[in-house]
């Protein structure tokens, strides 16, 4: 039954070359559009992690809701143990301690409200490669006087590169404290929200003018994303007892998770309907062959063979059509992939973004298995009915499509 069925596929090779693309189209658009849509969703956490929030922070019990308004009650004691603690665990590549501050940002002629951060500048540096200085230079350790703004606050008060501003706050004793500063650089991150607001400058910097010591959250850059869940759980074990709260990315950017909801539904029903349409075009290619056929079963059929071998035979026809297909589409989906990636997809910037990203197609074991499946499937169960209601035909009027 085999050999006849190769020989019936090999016999009809306009039938099988329409079948074996639709098959192949097929499987081709659920890979690179499942590759596609992973690359989306690793690249808009990677540039939350690597412009933000790295992958774990921990912070004083209470701070993450409340610490936003009185940052000076919740600076970690512990912040040296603690982060020396981290940095001793081999998944982590650095820990860094960052102060948190708002005040008002000044050139002299205005104010701007801003969100501060008092960072180890150097180790920022390498844990940021997301984040984009668009003029000027990154902060560095040296700078005790220098500050990194957002590219909102340098459009809302006129600042380049070079400029005088001077920061006004309350210390946590609630007096007012103020600070000159020079600006070394001007930064674009993946949201537009966070560069209206934010400025940075050197961690000593920032404790004059808090007039506190220590740090408000410990951040960890890891050597692999998909470690995070892991040390996350690992320090909670650790820390919880002693009064600290352990974040993952996920679970502070809101912004990262809607994102994701939003563009998983999008890219859902864009699968859905390659699906769709792989289904539809195979099921079509098998009714044609299996119809235009009828004469050649009935004379099987007329020369003792039973219904059900009938059945048989058009059935392991379509699963070896399915196998062919579904190999010739996966190699080269895989081929596609890897050369759209080189070349890269130039994208333009996300919702509430300023930066544009190159978009590529990742080769997912999971979307591989399932294009694969889809294309055998959909062409093993195109074939169920046709093949059943050609078995079923009376012999009679089978033998009257050969005349």
């Amino acid at each position: 039954m085999f050999k006849l069925a190769l020989r019936n596929i090999l016999r009809h090779k306009g039938r099988t070359a329409m079948t074996l693309s639709a098959i192949v189209f097929g499987v081709i658009g659920l890979i690179l559009s499942g590759g596609f849509v992973r690359d989306v969703l690793v690249q808009l956490g990677e540039a939350v992690i690597h412009s933000q929030l790295g992958h774990v922070q921990i912070f004083q019990k209470g701070f993450y809701e409340q610490g936003t308004r009185s940052p000076e009650k919740y600076l970690i004691a512990e912040s040296t143990m603690i982060s020396e603690f981290a940095a001793k665990l081999p998944e982590a590549e650095a820990t860094m301690s960052r102060l948190n501050f708002s005040g008002l940002l000044s050139n002299g002629k205005s104010d701007w409200a801003v969100v501060g951060e008092g960072v180890e500048a150097d180790k920022e540096a390498a844990l940021g490669s997301y984040l984009q200085v668009t003029e000027g230079r990154m902060l560095s350790d040296d700078d005790r006087s220098g500050i990194l703004i957002g590219d909102g606050v340098a459009q809302a008060l006129d600042l380049k590169p070079g400029a005088q501003v001077t920061m006004l706050l309350n210390t946590a004793d609630g007096a007012l404290n103020t600070l000159e500063f020079e600006v070394v650089g001007i930064f674009q991150s993946f949201s537009k929200d966070f560069d209206s607001r934010a400025v940075r400058i050197a961690l000593p910097a920032a404790q004059t003018l808090l007039g506190r010591e220590g740090a408000n959250s410990i951040v960890l850059s890891l050597r692999a994303t998909p470690d995070t869940d892991y040390v996350a759980s690992l320090l909670r074990g650790k820390l919880a007892e002693r009064g600290y709260e352990v974040k993952t990315w996920i679970e502070m950017s809101d912004f990262y998770v809607k994102t994701v909801e939003l563009y998983k539904r999008q890219f859902g029903i864009l699968q859905l309907i390659v699906l769709v349409m792989v289904l539809l075009s195979v099921i079509n290619m098998v009714n044609m062959s299996v119809f235009e056929r009828i004469g050649e079963f009935g004379t099987l059929m007329a020369l003792g063979n039973t219904r059900g071998y009938v059945l048989r035979l058009v059935m392991l026809e379509n699963v070896i059509l399915g196998l062919v297909g579904a190999c010739i589409g996966l190699a080269a989906g895989i081929v596609l992939a890897l050369l759209i990636s080189k070349g890269g997809i130039p994208m333009p910037p996300p919702p509430n973004s300023n930066v544009g990203y190159t978009a590529s197609i990742q080769l997912v074991p999971s979307v591989l298995a399932l294009a694969f499946v889809v294309g055998i499937g959909a062409t093993v169960g195109a074939a169920l009915i046709p093949a059943y209601r050609v078995s079923r035909t009376v012999i009679v009027d089978a033998l009257r499509f050969n005349i």
